[in-house]
């Protein structure tokens, strides 16, 4: 199956069935494809543009495709997407967009896709002037999530719907008790990777070019992770010390356990709870990958009959379950899978989580609440709530040991909020809760 056929597959799955992106890949053995990296830029870059290319598609269709062809639909996506962001010629992307027609069993409908690009082609200014005027098409996002953003960021919103819309740069964490970061970068350019250290976070790099993982040198021996620097962060908040007792819960695929480990001048008593077997398999492998030593638990963390042990812990890291949408720019499947109601869904499982957590922390302990979520339902909103609600926690001072010393600027009344982008970071929310003595009247 050629490139674009098989990516027309995938984009069927991803829109029409909901599937995630990077498990569709993984289960397409894209990675054993000559064509991985065409196939590879043709979904992540479609899906990135989709709703901007359906726009258009709509425009030069005079029948809507039928549900049941959607992958002739997925096909002229592809086509469009060729024509405006790649330097495929147009010839090309035409000719080869056609043939995979053939190749998935389409063939009546070759006509009709080589009809509609090059009617695209030739009237191309147009189109595009013409769907930009509607912001849903111009930023790519759906109405929902614009309309979410543009009540919580009114100033922001399009530069966030922007940086969501550009490739994300691969950025590694440096195992800093194996090898300091500038030691690390020298044998990056050794092996021909260019990199420089992340200007604020220590463990951090970027690459000015994203490589496979096995180039990277000493991965095999946990020298190196990838992991974007506002995930980084989190070690470091918790602000852990040598002999405490530490919980990370929903803790695969593992970075963030990792790192714990890592960060620490000695040794943690560290737990971690995972309740999918199959993610559970991601998190030991990581763990072993590092060589870090982690007692891990397969249940629900927040059933704590099923796994606890009865003695509290000093710190809680909750990287809760959440909408992703500050991720977007690594996955940008999520904007299409994603539906308003699964924002209440998700805000109720974080609470869940937060309130079963709470119980299992020594007085004077900190609990850090992370998600990869730009939403305030899932963040401030919810926190406030739970503070609302409990009189033993009071907000815990985030603080950063960082390159130059400074604060990032993200500062909320409870947290931070990190945006898509911004400090070459991915979007996240941190928030700090002490336990303390209950006041009572």
């Amino acid at each position: 199956m050629n490139a674009r056929a098989m990516a027309a597959v995938i984009l069927h799955k991803v829109l029409e069935q909901g599937q995630p992106l990077s498990e569709v890949l993984r289960h397409s053995h894209v990675d054993d494809t000559r064509g991985r990296p065409l196939i590879q830029e043709l979904c992540y870059g479609s899906l990135r543009w989709y709703g901007r290319l359906a726009a258009i598609t709509d425009l030069l269709l005079r029948t809507p495709i039928k549900r049941k062809e959607a992958q002739v639909a997925c096909l002229l996506w592809l086509g469009i997407y060729q024509l405006i962001y790649t330097r495929i010629p147009a010839h090309a992307a035409i000719y080869e967009t056609v043939q995979a027609a053939k190749e998935l069993g389409k063939a009546w409908s070759g006509d009709l896709i080589n009809a509609v690009l090059r009617n695209f082609e030739r009237r191309r200014a147009a189109l595009l002037r013409t769907v930009d005027k509607n912001p849903v098409s111009r930023l790519s996002h759906p109405r929902w999530l614009l309309e979410y953003l543009q009540a919580a960021y009114p100033q922001d919103w399009e530069r966030i719907c922007k940086a969501a819309n550009v490739h994300a740069p691969m950025t590694l964490r440096v195992n800093l008790r194996k090898i300091d970061v500038r030691t690390y970068v020298d044998d990056l350019h050794m092996a021909g990777i260019k990199a420089q250290p992340h200007h604020l976070v220590e463990s951090a790099i970027i690459l000015e070019q994203p490589v496979d993982v096995q180039d990277l040198p000493g991965f095999r021996q946990g020298l190196v992770s990838v992991q974007d620097a506002a995930a980084q962060l989190a070690a470091p908040l918790l602000n852990c010390r040598d002999g405490m007792r530490v919980l990370d819960a929903c803790a695969a695929p593992g970075g963030k356990t990792a790192h714990l480990a890592e960060h620490i001048d000695g040794s943690l008593d560290l737990t971690a709870v995972e309740k999918n077997p199959r993610r559970m398999h991601r998190l030991k492998e990581t763990l072993a990958r590092v060589g870090v030593a982690v007692d891990c638990r397969l249940a629900d963390v927040a059933r704590p009959t099923q796994w606890w042990d009865g003695k509290p812990f000093d710190r809680i890291l909750l990287d809760a379950p959440c909408s992703a949408t500050g991720v977007i720019r690594r996955h940008p499947d999520i904007k299409w899978r994603r539906k308003p109601d699964d924002i209440n869904a998700f805000v109720r499982t974080q609470m869940e989580l937060i309130n079963a957590l709470w119980g299992l922390l020594k007085p004077d302990g900190v609990l850090l609440y992370v998600t990869c979520s730009i939403l305030p339902q899932e963040n401030r909103e919810l926190i406030q709530r739970f503070l609302a609600g409990h009189e033993d926690v009071r907000p815990y001072p985030l603080n950063l040991r960082m390159h130059r010393g400074d604060q990032p600027s993200w500062s909320l009344n409870q947290g931070w909020q990190i945006l898509p982008g911004d400090m070459s970071m991915d979007g996240f929310y941190f928030a700090a809760l002490r336990k303390v003595e209950s006041v009572r009247d």
